[in-house]
């Protein structure tokens, strides 16, 4: 199903930064007015700051489910148009063993990552599904598709988006709204520095700079490119978006050898 989103009203959580920054100013290009939420309020001015057209802009922990339908019920107030797509997209990290992870930790990273999508999905679904129109947007991950040492929660976390986000286009099947799995492999943003992390827990004694560092040297796809790449998937009508070249090899994996799909890659980067 063709979906046509490009200058009609967006709402995209996680916009202070990385992939949902570049998702507004893409889409604010295109002649949407976007609505944009993130707990980090100085950049979430700066996102706003930086837009071409209207914009609402809203400090939102997604945690927090009733200021999450607050935000949805603005949204709806602030704009005449019908709502056209809800970019899912607030997400954080962690980096530990299973053995030494740190609970806290790990149910901080759910509670966005997860919880964050649920509450977001409910909150503005039912608006959605009232004009028959629109898609759901969830972004998901590459580790969303296999298991990864040392991601244990945010794999968790992210096969879960999927689950949720797959039971729930089944749901729509027949209407006019529409859900879509987003899967990112690697992008050029500050998750990684803005994490948890314990350098305790990393073999290498590496702090949480150089942990970033070495993942900005590997990550292939900038967050511009992942938005073009994200924006012309929902238009497409595509169900499932994977962002980057290592996304095709990941999901190669899990089909061929869901198993096994870490030595395959380990033994590859040796060779």
């Amino acid at each position: 199903m063709l979906r046509r989103i490009a200058g009609r009203p967006a709402v995209i959580t996680g916009a202070a930064s990385g992939i949902g920054r570049s998702l507004a100013r893409r889409l604010s290009r295109h002649g949407s007015p976007v609505a944009i939420a993130d707990v980090d309020a100085a950049g979430l001015a700066e996102t706003a700051e930086s837009l071409e057209g209207p914009v609402l802009s809203r400090v939102l922990d997604v945690r927090d489910a009733e200021d999450v339908r607050r935000f949805a019920d603005e949204t709806r107030d602030w704009s005449s148009l019908p709502l056209a797509a809800v970019f899912n997209n607030a997400g954080v990290a962690t980096h530990a063993t299973v053995l030494r992870s740190v609970p806290e930790d790990d149910s901080w990273l759910f509670d966005i990552n997860y919880w964050g999508v649920v509450n977001g999905t409910r909150a503005f679904l039912p608006h959605l599904v009232e004009r028959n129109y629109g898609v759901v947007v969830n972004t998901s991950s590459v580790y969303g598709l296999v298991g990864m040492p040392k991601q244990s929660a945010y794999c968790a976390a992210k096969f879960a988006v999927r689950g949720f986000t797959d039971s729930l286009r089944q749901e729509l099947r027949g209407t006019g709204v529409s859900a879509v799995t987003v899967h990112p492999g690697g992008i050029k943003t500050n998750i990684v520095r803005n994490g948890r992390f314990h350098p305790e827990q990393d073999e290498r004694g590496r702090s949480r700079d150089q942990i970033a560092a070495d993942f900005d040297r590997i990550a292939p796809t900038t967050p511009d490119r992942a938005a073009e790449i994200i924006h012309r998937g929902v238009e497409r009508g595509r169900a499932r978006i994977l962002v980057g070249p290592d996304a095709y090899v990941f999901d190669a994996l899990a089909r061929i050898a869901p198993t096994h799909c870490f030595s395959v890659m380990a033994r590859l980067l040796r060779e």
